[in-house]
Order: structure tokens, then C-alpha cells, then sequence
């Protein structure tokens, strides 16, 4: 029983607070790319719309986002960013029934693409009305600027934000060895206490495939970052499907071209689903040796992430600033932090180098008063990542011991 979008539009107005879209009136739609075949013939846009990426004129080229049509949320771009919420917009209407509707599909909630570029206004009054009549929904936002992030997490009530310009840009760097393992410090810190309600992640539609020529080449070498997008904190970590199996999109599908990313512009199959369906089976059998070990690799890992409370809920202590210029320690290639709870202790140890490492770190004073650790000269650990048992020590005047392969990690786990 409602309209669609665009039904009631005035196509005379560039803009109108009333229009569902942005118009290039009397201009008739002529992008600068091929637009040869039967859809391009059958398909006439007059007036032309903006694009997605705000092409407010006719004539977008193949980098735009013509295939998508930027919505009016009652901001006047052409005026300078005018905006006009009194009355609420029919835009706003609209996208609130459309949200409802696929709410009531019982989905988990919505990924909101450049929640940025729409104003924050918007999320503050349609969020809320989503979630009291589905308390349990998520809301999150790809926001890439980090001057924005508490605007839409504290008044355009999202759940939580990609971490893209922060962690994930960080992590790829120090994987494909143009970074410091010390930057992953810094870009919590520099969170300033919303870090648990950002969403970790090493790979999304947007981006190239780990395992790609364009990234690390091998999906082993990101094990490392993976331990630490899964493990240092609280928030939640998301699996780019195929990600689980190395899959190295580096396919050459149509509008794509052959850049590292799996293509969402085109009817498509990826070669590592293929194999771990094997004709609808799910069992893995057809995966290669390599693709196993990264998906028990994952398995592992993740498993870990519910299975011990210190990871799901416990305290984080960054041990790396009392490891600079360590005698045993790259602080370039190597990071090590400590998770807590109740009586478990844990101690990350990652290595991001190619070259197996015997390291000594050191535990500050400090970690034992904020952590409530007592000072133990010899205890057992398990290393969660392998089963295997090791005796460390835990002493704030002495160097804790622990070995560590290669692109590896380990996960010490101490019963205080």
C-alpha cells in the first residue's frame, strides 16, 4: 500500500525537500562507458538522477557509482549542504517501512553502506523506531571518517562501525611488512574508549582477498592478524565468506577485472565455496591440504573467541610499550598483549615475521596491579592455538620466555 520511491517526485526541481532523489532536469541520462547490449537499449533515465557518489550531472563515467541512485534525506547539495528536516522528509517515511519490512523477515540486523553520507539525523530518528518494535536488530555503519565516529555511534545510535581506517589498515600494513607492529598500539588508543563497539575485520567486499597477489599473497601470513582482530578485545570480528579457506579472488570476472576482490557486480562462483559444498555436502573434502589447515586455523581461533571468557569478556593489558628495544623482542614484527578473567589468564604472543622467534617480553609492574596477578616464578601453560604445555614465568624484574613460529601465534593459558 505505499508508493515507491520517486512516485511523487517533482522531476522540474534539482531539488525539492518532497522528492525521494536528486534530479538533472531536462537531461536525459548519458553515461561515458559502453552501454551497448539489450538492457542499455531498454533502459532510458529522463531526467537524469544523481549517482550514489553525488554525480550531480548526466554524464557519469565507468568509476561512478551510476548503478546506484543517491537518495534525498533533505540535504540540499547544491546550496551548500543545505538541510531541510522540518517536516520530516518523505525520504525518511519511506526508508523507515523499508527497514521495518525486512526487519519482519527476522534477519539479524543491517549493514549500512556510507552511513556517512547520509546525515546523522536520519539514523537518530529511524534506529530507534526499528529497534522498539525488534529490540534485538543490529545497526552497523561503514563510516570511514573517524572525526564522525561518536556522532553516529552516541546520536545516530548505531551498534557498532567498521574499524577500516583504523585497524584494518593497520594490520594489512604491518602484514605486508610497510608498518610497525608498535601502530597497532596506536590505533586503539586512539579509539578514546569506543573500541569495543568498532567491527574488526580483514577482509570485506570492498577490499582485496588476503591470500591475493595484491595483499599478502598467502593466507597464512595474516594468521597473526587474525589472532589480534579476533582476540584483543571485546567487539565482534567479522569472516568475509571464503576468507575461512585462503580463498585468493583472483579470478578475472567480468565488470571486476582480475584487481583481488570477489566480484559483486557479476553472476559469479568462488573456487574455495565450490570445493567446501562439494555438491551441496559441506564437507570440506574437495578443499586442498592448505585451504584445512587455514580453516581449522580459523576454527580454532574463532571457537576461542565464545569458549574463553577472557577473550569474550575480560580485562586487555597492551604489554608492547614495555618491549620497545627489546634485547629478545621485535617490536616492528611482534606484538603481545594479556587478556583476564577471574582466575585465566591469557598472553598473546603474535609474529608477523616469516622467521621463527625465542623471545623474551617483558611484564611490567604495572600489569600486575591493574590485572591483579600474582607474581609466579614458574607456571604451567597451555598454548590453546596448539594443546601443547610450556612452563613461563610471570615476574615483573624478569623476562617471560616464550618461542614463537614463524607467521604464528601462541595463546598461553595460565590458571592463576
Amino acid at each position: 500500500g505505499t508508493s515507491q520511491l520517486g512516485t511523487n517526485d517533482d522531476v522540474n526541481h534539482a531539488f525539492s525537500p518532497y522528492n525521494n532523489f536528486y534530479y538533472i532536469p531536462q537531461s536525459e541520462l548519458r553515461g561515458r562507458f559502453d552501454m551497448k547490449g539489450p538492457a542499455s537499449e531498454s533502459y532510458r533515465e529522463y531526467p537524469a538522477k544523481a549517482t550514489g557518489n553525488n554525480r550531480f550531472d548526466s554524464y557519469p563515467d565507468a568509476t561512478d557509482w551510476y548503478e546506484t541512485v543517491k537518495l534525498n534525506y533533505g540535504v540540499d547539495y547544491q546550496n551548500g549542504g543545505t538541510c531541510h528536516f522540518d517536516p520530516i522528509p518523505d525520504t525518511w517515511h519511506k526508508m523507515l517501512d523499508i527497514l521495518l519490512f525486512w526487519a519482519g523477515k527476522n534477519i539479524d540486523g543491517f549493514r549500512c553502506d556510507m552511513a556517512e553520507m547520509v546525515p546523522v539525523e536520519f539514523w537518530e530518528w529511524v534506529i530507534p523506531q526499528v529497534k522498539a518494535a525488534y529490540p534485538s536488530i543490529l545497526f552497523i555503519a561503514e563510516v570511514y571518517n573517524p572525526g564522525e565516529y561518536k556522532n553516529y555511534l552516541f546520536r545516530g545510535k548505531f551498534d557498532y562501525l567498521y574499524d577500516k581506517v583504523g585497524l584494518y589498515d593497520t594490520l594489512r600494513a604491518v602484514t605486508c611488512g610497510q608498518g610497525s607492529a608498535t601502530d597497532i598500539t596506536r590505533s586503539w588508543q586512539s579509539l578514546g574508549g569506543i573500541e569495543t563497539r568498532m567491527l574488526n575485520f580483514l577482509e570485506n567486499h570492498d577490499e582485496q582477498r588476503i591470500a591475493s597477489d595484491f595483499f599478502a599473497g598467502d593466507p597464512r601470513k595474516a594468521i597473526p592478524a587474525l589472532i589480534v582482530s579476533a582476540c584483543m578485545n571485546t567487539n565482534p570480528m567479522m569472516i568475509y565468506f571464503g576468507q575461512e579457506f585462503g580463498e585468493p579472488g583472483m579470478d578475472s570476472e567480468g565488470f571486476s577485472g582480475r584487481d583481488g576482490r570477489t566480484t559483486i557486480f557479476d553472476y559469479w562462483s568462488v573456487d574455495t565455496i565450490r570445493r567446501w559444498r562439494n555438491g551441496g555436502k559441506f564437507d570440506g573434502k574437495m578443499l586442498t591440504e592448505k585451504q584445512k589447515y587455514i580453516y581449522d586455523t580459523y576454527q580454532r581461533i574463532l571457537t576461542l573467541c565464545n569458549e574463553e571468557k577472557a577473550i569474550s569478556q575480560g580485562a586487555f593489558f597492551d604489554l608492547m610499550y614495555a618491549n620497545i628495544g627489546g634485547w629478545r623482542f621485535n617490536e616492528h614484527r611482534q606484538y603481545t598483549f594479556l587478556r583476564k578473567y577471574e582466575s585465566e589468564l591469557l598472553l598473546f604472543v603474535v609474529n608477523f615475521d616469516h622467521l621463527s622467534a625465542d623471545l623474551a617480553i617483558n611484564i611490567p609492574a604495572h600489569a600486575f596491579s591493574f590485572l591483579q596477578m600474582p607474581q609466579i616464578n614458574q607456571y604451567e601453560a597451555t598454548d590453546l592455538l596448539s594443546g601443547r604445555k610450556e612452563s613461563i614465568s610471570l615476574l615483573p624484574y624478569k623476562a617471560t620466555n616464550v618461542a614463537v613460529e614463524g607467521y604464528g601465534g601462541k595463546i598461553l593459558k595460565i590458571k592463576l
